[in-house]
């Protein structure tokens, strides 16, 4: 079992909480990113950077991830591709997606991709605080506690 995590996306915060877990449960950490990034002195956190370009991170985590492993993304297209293959995934902001939500999101995102190359303003992301960073931290606790059991 290992996190992978798609990290030219994640916020420092949710990151920080990765590597605070990691370090409690001995749980293997991978940030993929198109650059390299600070972790802590620890073996079980590595940052792997891969080749600059469109979904090189993504397909790398895709690849790499593994039933049992949980991926960490925003990446709606990524987190429904590692379900397909029998992966969790979880968002920064602590939502878990599944298998019955996922198509729903899918169409919702490209739906809003039309909206926005037709010239409609459709605003950004909410702004990444406590109530997200404590979403993110319960989240990874409760896959933590049902990983380490099985």
């Amino acid at each position: 079992m290992a996190i992978w995590v798609d990290a030219d996306a994640c916020p420092v915060l949710a990151r920080d909480i990765l590597f605070k877990a990691s370090q409690r449960t001995k749980m293997p950490v991978y940030l993929v990113a198109n650059q390299s990034l600070r972790t802590p002195p620890d073996k079980q956190i590595q940052s792997i950077v891969v080749p600059k370009g469109f979904d090189i991170a993504d397909d790398h985590i895709a690849q790499s991830a593994k039933p049992g492993d949980l991926v960490i993304t925003s990446d709606i297209p990524l987190a429904a591709e590692v379900i397909a293959n029998g992966v969790d995934a979880l968002n920064p902001r602590g939502e878990m997606y599944d298998r019955s939500s996922i198509r729903a999101q899918l169409n919702m995102r490209d739906f809003m991709d039309t909206m926005r190359a037709s010239g409609e303003h459709t605003g950004g992301q909410r702004s990444y605080g406590q109530k997200e960073k404590q979403g993110f931290a319960n989240s990874l606790d409760r896959w933590l506690a049902r990983a380490t059991i099985q």
